[in-house]
């Protein structure tokens, strides 16, 4: 499976890991699942280090739609998306912007970085 979800209830984080090619129904799943399991305001770390995203502009406006879905499930929590690229970055922050999506999101290249800013801000 190239997304592997780890929820840890205690801690309130849902940590992913992608790895390999990455398509349009491996996000939506990923959703799914953090929606079915009423985790969506749980912290998030995404690892997308070890990914590679073959996400046409088609697939983006998909998932936007099903983005401005979620943005009703507030809360949200904070999303840390980690990448190894420039490309993997502007893809990152497209879908950032997606669907008015009003949570507390940021990229990092280290994941001990985002691992820091979660923490910095659960305690906000």
């Amino acid at each position: 499976m190239p997304l592997h979800i780890d929820i840890d209830h205690d801690q309130r984080l849902v940590r992913t890991t992608a790895s390999g090619l990455i398509f349009l129904k491996d996000v939506l799943d990923y959703l799914d699942t953090v929606a079915t399991r009423d985790v969506m305001a749980y912290a998030k770390l995404f690892d997308a280090t070890r990914a590679e995203f073959s996400l046409s502009d088609d697939d983006m406006m998909v998932l936007g739609a099903r983005v401005s879905a979620y943005a009703e499930m507030d809360p949200r929590g904070p999303i840390a998306l980690i990448v190894a690229s420039d490309t993997a970055e502007d893809l990152g922050r497209r879908y950032a912007n997606l669907g008015g999506a009003a949570r507390p999101l940021k990229i990092f290249r280290k994941i001990d970085d985002g691992w820091k800013w979660l923490q910095a801000e659960a305690k906000s």
